[in-house]
């Protein structure tokens, strides 16, 4: 069980690393009118345990807080792991 919970929390913190660092390249290459990493990316990122790098992106580059998709989806993508990360606690103990 420890094992499993060391792999999660490596796996959390990797993906939010990842996705954070995919929020600002997009802002970046928006800035310089370059070919930009698809909104289904940055979204599916966010959705595979990334919504804290989604979240600190879109405040920390000030990028995609106005789209609305973002403004809803990231959240629910946040909500929906807690829930996850909750059961997964309440079944393994």
């Amino acid at each position: 069980m420890e094992f499993l919970i060391r792999v999660l929390i490596i796996y959390y913190l990797l993906i939010t690393i990842v996705t954070f660092a995919a929020y600002g390249i997009d802002k970046r290459k928006a800035i310089k009118n370059q070919w930009r990493i698809p909104e289904r990316v940055l979204i599916s990122l966010a959705f595979a345990g990334g919504f804290l790098g989604a979240i600190f992106g879109m405040i920390m580059f000030r990028h995609k807080t106005k789209k609305l998709k973002f403004r809803l989806l990231v959240p629910i993508s946040a909500i929906l792991h807690v829930i996850l990360i909750i059961f997964l606690v309440i079944t393994l103990h």
